[in-house]
């Protein structure tokens, strides 16, 4: 069995410091704006709508070129690639802080700050792959960077509202600068184990053909309320874009060149279950985040502080959970852990639902939402680590993206979803209808956690080294 790298515990914090707090930044970027949406919408003269696009596009332009991110990292390094993440990501945090109109705040917020993280998460993901071996190791990375991740998703409404009501909403962007460039000197001393392979081939084509799409299908979501018509033209417009994105990666590999993505990765049974798992919990998790936080601000009139603090919440159940990856990696299978996480995370949503409808008392929130943190961080470790250690390590630029890819792709589902039914009616009876379409998404990611292979617990496993392909 491959064991971890001999790295005192001092170490093992200096690599893992920078790579967990770009991800606490990113998912902080990703939820923190909905306590802030009658803050902006009143400063910029826009509505709750405008601003559900700004977090959507966000999300979306973090899916649609994640694959093409994680593919550059073999070209130009991987630490090339996350710093050069960092700093794109820290220009447009600026851009919108100082923001004048919706706009500038799209091109800073969503453009910008969606292109860096696109280039900076595969980055995290791949050297975590590769400098943590051994799945107790592997977990223990993977248990920390998704903890930040979950915590900055989680949290991000609390620390969101906190600044917002003390100093403004443009003080969440100051916030995410200074805590780009403390990830910048922290990663000076990161070493890449792989060498970059400047000649490396880039599908430029299928790279435009998977963003365009990706974009097709989440626009065609947020257009439901407007025109069913259009909709439907977006969504098989994005369906037939996805199908020649495919029907060219296979072109590429009969003619023996290298395409954007292997279509031998979706053929790993496992893997392709956990990608599901994933994105059905970043689905659930920025669902519920922005309902929420609209229906408090919006029909119950919660300031951003109060709307924050309701999260406060999942935010320790979350931690609860996710800080414990390591013990629980050990002690149960990841298919039980992903199967029991969904399980907390439906009844959370049940909770609130009938908890809310029954009283207007804001502790009506604070079972539910507990139980959702709970669950979103039993299952996030599991997800990642089930997935990144099902292929070996010259596939993990591809994966790695692929796997984000899917993740983002699942924030912006949710975000779309529960926004645009939310937002199309902004009252209880919306509320509810978001929150049983999330539950619904919730089942679906429990049914194919069901599915996932019975493994069995770290501590008596003794399969194939972790980057060799895992067997069904």
């Amino acid at each position: 069995m491959t064991t971890a790298p001999d790295r005192s515990s001092t170490a093992a914090r200096r690599v893992l410091l920078p790579l967990a707090l770009a991800q606490f930044i990113c998912s902080f970027a990703g939820s923190s704006m909905n306590v802030m949406i009658n803050d902006i919408s009143n400063d910029l003269d826009t509505s709750v709508q405008g601003v559900q696009v700004a977090i959507t596009v966000f999300l979306l332009v973090m899916a649609a070129l994640m694959i093409p991110g994680g593919k550059l990292t073999d070209r130009w390094g991987r630490k090339r690639c996350l710093v050069a993440g960092l700093a794109v990501y820290g220009v447009g945090a600026l851009l919108s802080a100082a923001a004048p109109g919706l706009g500038v705040l799209i091109l800073g917020n969503s453009i910008l700050e969606g292109v860096g993280t696109a280039l900076l998460i595969p980055p995290v993901y791949i050297l975590t792959t590769l400098l943590f071996t051994g799945t107790a190791a592997r977990a223990r990375a993977f248990g920390t960077i998704m903890a930040l991740g979950g915590i900055g998703a989680a949290a991000g409404p609390l620390i969101g509202g906190l600044l917002t009501t003390a100093i403004g909403w443009r003080a969440n962007f100051g916030f995410q600068t200074v805590v780009v460039l403390l990830i910048l000197l922290l990663a000076r001393t990161l070493e890449d184990p792989l060498p970059p392979d400047p000649t490396r081939p880039f599908d430029t084509v299928g790279a435009v053909l998977s963003a365009a799409g990706l974009v097709l299908l989440v626009t065609g979501i947020l257009a439901a309320d407007n025109n069913a018509w259009l909709m439907l033209g977006l969504l098989l417009a994005g369906a037939a874009v996805l199908a020649g994105f495919f029907a060219w990666a296979r072109r590429l590999e009969r003619a023996g060149r290298e395409p954007l993505l292997r279509t031998s990765l979706f053929h790993q049974r496992t893997a392709n279950l956990g990608m599901v798992t994933q994105n059905a919990q970043w689905l659930v998790l920025m669902g519920v985040s922005f309902t929420v936080g609209a229906y408090l601000q919006v029909v119950r009139g919660y300031s951003a502080i109060a709307t924050g603090g309701v999260f406060t919440a999942a935010t320790v159940g979350l931690l609860t959970t996710s800080l414990a990856a390591e013990r629980l990696a050990v002690r149960r299978s990841q298919r039980t852990l992903i199967a029991t996480g969904f399980g907390l995370t439906v009844v959370g949503i049940v909770v609130l639902l009938l908890l809310v409808r029954a009283t207007d008392d804001v502790w009506a929130f604070v079972p539910g939402l507990l139980l959702i943190g709970l669950g979103i961080g039993l299952m996030l470790t599991p997800s990642v680590n089930i997935v990144q250690s099902a292929f070996p390590d010259e596939l993990q630029g591809e994966i790695s993206g692929l796997s984000r890819s899917i993740s983002n792709l699942g924030s912006s589902l949710g975000t779309a979803i529960a926004g645009t039914i939310m937002v199309s009616t902004l009252t209880r009876n919306g509320y509810a209808a978001a929150m049983g379409a999330l539950a619904l998404c919730g089942v679906i990611g429990l049914g194919a956690a069901l599915f996932l292979p019975r493994d069995r617990p770290a501590a008596v496993r003794t399969a194939a080294p972790a980057t060799a392909p895992a067997r069904d």
